[in-house]
């Protein structure tokens, strides 16, 4: 699984970073602490970057849903 942020480039470093951490789970509180923000922080950034319009997409591999056979190799 890849996740791709669209419109990663109207966002800055740290709101890039919090955006990241937010979409793969983590929580305000782990967060602030791996960046060494404070929580409020971290929401503010959060936040400020939602309001810039980022898209998060998520790409699955076909074998992960079951619909191609792992390493299915299309050789006849």
């Amino acid at each position: 699984m890849q996740i791709e942020i669209r419109g990663a480039e109207k966002l800055s470093f740290r709101e890039r970073q919090v955006v990241t951490y937010k979409e793969i789970g983590r929580s305000t509180d782990d967060i602030a602490k791996i960046l060494g923000l404070s929580p409020a922080t971290v929401g503010t950034l959060y936040n400020r970057a939602k309001s810039k319009g980022y898209q998060v997409v998520i790409i699955i591999p076909g074998a992960e849903w079951g619909v191609i056979p792992p390493n299915e190799d299309n050789e006849e």
